[in-house]
Formats: C-alpha cells, sequence, structure tokens
C-alpha cells in the first residue's frame, strides 16, 4: 500500500464491524472497573473536601473512553475526525490534589485498554494499581497534624506559651513567628498525645496570652 492508497475512498470507508457482543462486554468492564477505581478513590482520599463528583467523572471518564476508542478503531475516517476534534478540547479544572491526575489517568488507561480488547491486561492491572495506592495510603502518620496559632504580648509569655504546649504534645515544631511591637504571632505544627483538645482551654488562660486558635492541617490545606 502506498501513500496515496490511504486516501482512496474505498479505503476511507472501510468500517471494521465490532459485535454487539463486543460492544456490551467492554462498556460492562468499563463500568465495573470505573466503579472499582471510584472505590479505591473514595477510601484513599486524603484532602480538605470529599467531591463526590470527582469519584463519578472517573466512572464516566472511563466509559467514554471506552466507546469513544471503539468507535476510533472500527473507521479510519472517524479515527483522523476524532483527533482533531479532540485537539481543540482544553479542560480548565483546577486538580487540587496531586494524586487525583493519576485516578484520571487511570481511568483513561483503562478505557483505551478496554477498547483495544486487551481484557485481562486492564483488569489485573487495575487491581495491581488499586493495591499499590491502598497500601501507601495506609502507611500515612495516624495521629493527625494541627496548627496552633498564638498571639502573646511579650518574649516571657511566648515561653510559657511554646513549653506547655511542648509538655501536652508529642511533637511541637514552630513553622513561623512574626513579630510587632507588643505583639507576637506564632504558627506552631503539633501532634496531639490523646483525642483531646481542652488544653487550649488551657493555653488562653495563661499570662500574656492573648489568643490560642487550633486548626486542623494535612500538610497541603488547612480547613
Amino acid at each position: 500500500m502506498t501513500f496515496n492508497d490511504i486516501f482512496k475512498s474505498s479505503f476511507l470507508e472501510n468500517v471494521t464491524s465490532i459485535s454487539i457482543f463486543d460492544m456490551v462486554l467492554a462498556m460492562v468492564l468499563s463500568f465495573a472497573l470505573g466503579l472499582f477505581i471510584f472505590y479505591i478513590y473514595k477510601k484513599t482520599y486524603a484532602g480538605v473536601m470529599y467531591s463526590a463528583n470527582f469519584g463519578v467523572t472517573l466512572v464516566a471518564l472511563c466509559m467514554i473512553t471506552t466507546f469513544v476508542i471503539l468507535a476510533v478503531t472500527s473507521n479510519v475516517v472517524l479515527s483522523l475526525g476524532m483527533v482533531g476534534a479532540l485537539s481543540i478540547v482544553r479542560f480548565r479544572a483546577a486538580i487540587k490534589e496531586p494524586l487525583d491526575i493519576a485516578f484520571l489517568f487511570w481511568s483513561l488507561a483503562v478505557g483505551i485498554v478496554l477498547a483495544a480488547g486487551m481484557i485481562p491486561l486492564a483488569v489485573f492491572g487495575s487491581v495491581i494499581i488499586g493495591v499499590i495506592i491502598a497500601f501507601f495510603a495506609n502507611q500515612r502518620e495516624t495521629a493527625n497534624p494541627y496548627i496552633v496559632v498564638l498571639h502573646c504580648t511579650d518574649s516571657e509569655s511566648e515561653k510559657k506559651a511554646t513549653a506547655f504546649l511542648a509538655g501536652k504534645t508529642k511533637k511541637c515544631v514552630t513553622k513561623s513567628k512574626t513579630v510587632r511591637k507588643g505583639e507576637i504571632e506564632l504558627n506552631l505544627e503539633i501532634r496531639l498525645k490523646e483525642d483531646n483538645t481542652d488544653f487550649i482551654n488551657e493555653l488562653a488562660d495563661i499570662a500574656g496570652v492573648e489568643s490560642a486558635v487550633l486548626v486542623s492541617y494535612n500538610g497541603d490545606y488547612m480547613g
């Protein structure tokens, strides 16, 4: 076949038939694997605000990719048009969690592999990826970090407050310190010994401490 043969109508109009059984099997498997990806995403999510819509998007993306690739592989003209159409699509949604990118590519890859007929690769590959993600997600520290925002009037009250926190927590590290005339602001990362935050009340009662704020902290966002 020469290069000119590619543009002959007999070649361009060639359509590879896909049986109904193959189409149904591919879509059902893409839905099942999409639900599996959704389940892994829900169990390993560690961000600030969980979005159920993103999980549904993973399932839909897997199924959409499957039927698009099925259509592309059945017709050369359609495949050329699909490349041109998708090349002008731009997605502006912000990805807040780095791991979300991996889930998006995982859904796309499953849809492509299923449509290509590599069912064992799609199934076993998804299982292995899901196990690895779940394993590393469970290796996170169980003690949730917190940020304490302190406003003190002088260095003496600052020393008393930090010493008090060091005795009440497993870990106390100064993240930032701002000094103004008559005011010292401290941001300290702490790890609690137990699930009890009553010590903040005692901290606020220390002479020279104007205010004490406890904020949940996951390393990237505060909320």
